[in-house]
């Protein structure tokens, strides 16, 4: 795929793993760029960040279904269609899950799972007016393991990668490709209060995801051949995964209490 005129909507483009993919998209040749975000300093940055763009923003929490309405509504009158979806916010609340706020549970699950959901089915019109269009779904490492005191977070971002499957086969006959991404640890705003040691640039992250994109693969995984390998294992033998997790609970369990980002 070739991006060069293609006009591209992306959640949580203002900072992190999103602005960095609109680096990308806009050394592709994209100039058309719609942008859902919370922070409205953020936005008008990405202005001045990327003079040569044609920006459409909605200021909003993607959590918000009337705030996705007005994208894609926006997107119709100004564009007509739209030619690459990219469902990237994310927020995180982790620890024991008996501690986490019920309000925080509702919230990731409103914001990575609900919100991917509802865009695109809002999207699904505007991408069926393009010759090629394709979805990039941002889940997690956590997505295809999931970890103590990370609960909510792996369930919803595993739902993002069977989203991703499903809707995928379901728009195959209308040339629309899927790709779903799975970052370990990116070194981001969301990764500031998390103990994580070893983290990707969200450069790195942005750079190979967009490849995948525009190579249509259906999965994009980081964190090298000990991902794969433990997904492997994960799945084969998932009392031996649990075993070994086991010997560093403590260590989670500590590294988790002040990961949050919402």
């Amino acid at each position: 795929m070739q991006l060069k005129g293609k006009k591209v909507l992306i959640t949580g483009g203002s900072r992190g793993i999103g602005k960095c993919m609109i680096d990308e998209l806009v050394k592709e040749g994209v100039r058309d760029i719609a942008v859902i975000g919370r922070d409205k300093e953020s936005l008008k940055a990405l202005r001045h960040s990327f003079e040569s763009v044609n920006f459409l923003f909605v200021r909003g929490d993607v959590g918000d279904v009337i705030v996705l309405r007005e994208m894609a509504s926006k997107i119709e009158d100004e564009w007509g269609g739209l030619d690459i979806l990219i469902n990237n916010a994310g927020i995180v609340s982790a620890g024991p899950l008996d501690e986490i706020p019920d309000e925080d549970i509702y919230d990731q699950v409103a914001v990575n799972l609900t919100a991917v959901m509802v865009l695109t089915k809002y999207c699904i019109p505007l991408l069926k007016a393009s010759e090629e269009a394709a979805i990039l779904n941002v889940s997690s490492g956590l997505g295809l393991i999931g970890m103590p005191f990370y609960s909510v977070y792996s369930s919803v971002k595993a739902g993002v990668r069977q989203f991703s499957d499903a809707i995928r086969r379901e728009l195959k006959p209308f040339n629309i490709s899927v790709t779903c991404v799975y970052p370990t640890a990116t070194d981001t705003d969301m990764m500031k209060t998390s103990k994580a040691k070893e983290m990707d640039s969200p450069e790195f992250v942005a750079e190979r995801s967009i490849q995948g994109l525009m190579a249509k693969k259906l999965h994009v995984i980081f964190g090298g051949q000990q991902r794969l390998n433990d997904s492997k294992l994960n799945f084969e033998s998932p009392e031996k995964l649990d075993e070994k997790i086991a010997e560093s609970y403590e260590e989670r369990r500590e590294a988790s209490l002040l990961h949050k980002a919402m």
